[in-house]
């Protein structure tokens, strides 16, 4: 992901959240990013425009009632400070009660 001055995002295989992540789909294209000070502070990140959808290794089992991937999606990303007061984004996966959390990276050099 990549997050531009102005406003417009990067996505590249970026999983779905809460219940979404079951379903196996990474979604990439471009869209738009907000900070915000909703419940903390909080990156809002949506896809306008999806350009590819790849499945997660090992792929889920899809049933016949699995939905479609998204043309378009949300996330909200919390952000956070490590242990080196060095940001950290995450959002919540699976079910939310249990509090399983992704946690975005930085490639280095970037």
């Amino acid at each position: 992901m990549v997050l531009r001055e102005d406003g417009t995002a990067l996505i590249e295989k970026l999983d779905g959240k809460c219940f979404d992540f079951e379903d196996g789909w990474r979604l990439s294209g471009t869209g738009t990013w907000q900070l915000t000070d909703d419940d903390g502070q909080v990156v809002r990140l949506a896809l306008t425009t999806r350009t590819r959808v790849v499945r997660r290794l090992p792929a889920p089992v899809a049933s016949p009632s699995t939905p479609e991937p998204p043309s378009t999606y949300s996330w909200f990303f919390y952000a956070d400070r490590d242990q080196h007061d060095g940001l950290v984004l995450f959002f919540m996966y699976g079910d939310p009660d249990i509090g399983n959390t992704y946690v975005l990276t930085r490639e280095t050099g970037a």
